[in-house]
């Protein structure tokens, strides 16, 4: 007798790639293959985290802010 477990399936959302109800052993897809297809997109570059160019002032603040908090870490407390 197979016992499906409907609340982790219900849990696991839809699969982003097809539609169908997410597999808990796949989360957040429905398959290896659907996995697999999501992968390529993002070594394919058709996937891709959006970048925002800084110019100099922006660097410097950055730069001042991540010194400051070094400061902070090499003090004892």
């Amino acid at each position: 007798m197979v016992v499906i477990d409907l609340e982790s399936k219900r849990k696991a959302g839809k699969c982003p790639i097809c539609g169908e109800p997410g597999e808990p052993k796949f989360r957040p897809f429905c398959s290896r293959r659907c996995a697999d297809l999501d992968l390529a997109k993002w070594l394919n570059g058709t996937y891709a985290v959006p970048v925002v160019e800084m110019d100099e002032t922006d660097l410097e603040e950055l730069d001042s802010t991540i010194e400051d908090d070094g400061d902070l870490r090499e003090k004892d407390y």
